[in-house]
């Protein structure tokens, strides 16, 4: 039977085309190199990735730049407050980006100076304008929250455009200034992660990481993000390994764990002589008698994502 409508054919053997579903073409933009991918419809335009284009967003019209091809996808998977893309970026919508530019620039010293001159507990990240001027967006960080109307009266009077201060966090700042990790490469905050991934003092742990500040601890004063990278490949190693502290069975006797090796998956136990034995995690009898195990103590901040001995500014939401 034909799969699609052939008017010559009697009615029996006749089958109607069924309708193609309805689609919406989108292509994904960033408004920052390690910023968050947004999803625009793009309509009738198509993009190359790399390319600057214009956006509709909630607050007016905005610069950013295609990371993504346009593809089509069902309507049904679109979210109905999807804005578009109005038109490519021209030589005019460059040009006032780089005067935005030359806005920002003044505008960080003039607000540098009047933080200085009032003696407010802040520290000014960036400054950031609105692609059609509009408004100017100033990023900062303090330890606690900050009176800063005067300044705001100050800055409108100078650059004449409406003002907002946006107090951030330190991973956040971080993320905005960037730098040099303690491996050496850009912080990944700063080059391509577009979230920030929980990390916890219990990821460093399963690692058998040293609890050294300055070894596990990024730019902003927590604990580094890779740590989270391969944190799922140490937790299926150490499903087959046996914790430390516990008591198991080996060819030397009842002995207690003293240490793990998870890439020689390797166990170093502690003999009822006293001496350390490195067995492999094979020899070890983990099911035995509960009243042989002796549980672990209870370890306070384990899924905290500073060092106890880190004291780090609180985090103030503006």
């Amino acid at each position: 039977m034909n799969d699609t409508f052939d008017p010559n054919l009697p009615p029996s053997e006749t089958k109607p085309p069924e309708p193609a579903p309805a689609t919406r073409k989108l292509v994904g933009i960033k408004y920052r190199s390690a910023g968050k991918t947004y999803y625009f419809d793009a309509g009738p335009l198509m993009f190359r990735i790399g390319e600057l284009v214009i956006v509709e967003t909630e607050k007016g019209l905005g610069l950013a730049r295609v990371v993504t091809p346009v593809e089509a996808r069902p309507m049904g998977e679109v979210p109905a407050e999807t804005r578009r893309v109005i038109r490519k970026a021209n030589w005019n919508d460059l040009e006032r980006d780089r005067k935005n530019k030359e806005r920002q620039a003044d505008a960080f010293n003039f607000c540098c100076e009047r933080i200085r001159e009032r003696r407010l507990p802040m520290k000014l990240i960036q400054v950031e304008y609105f692609h059609d001027a509009s408004k100017a967006l100033f990023y900062f960080f303090a330890e606690q929250r900050v009176d800063f109307r005067e300044l705001v009266k100050d800055l409108a009077h100078h650059l004449h455009t409406r003002i907002e201060m946006k107090q951030i966090g330190v991973r956040d700042e971080a993320k905005i200034m960037g730098g040099l990790g303690n491996c050496g490469e850009p912080v990944c905050c700063a080059t391509f992660m577009s979230e920030f991934a929980p990390v916890s003092v219990r990821m460093a742990k399963d690692q058998n990481l040293a609890m050294n500040p300055a070894k596990v601890s990024g730019l902003c004063g927590r604990l580094m993000c890779c740590l989270a990278y391969e944190h799922p490949l140490y937790q299926e190693a150490l499903r087959s390994l046996p914790r430390k502290g516990k008591r198991v069975q080996c060819a030397h006797g009842l002995c207690r764990v003293a240490d793990l090796n998870i890439f020689k998956q390797t166990v170093v136990v502690e003999t009822p002589e006293g001496s350390l034995v490195e067995i492999p995690a094979a020899e070890v009898q983990k099911n035995i008698s509960p009243e042989a195990v002796e549980p672990l103590p209870v370890e306070p901040g384990d899924d905290a994502d500073v060092l106890p001995e880190e004291k780090t500014p609180p985090r103030n939401q503006s």
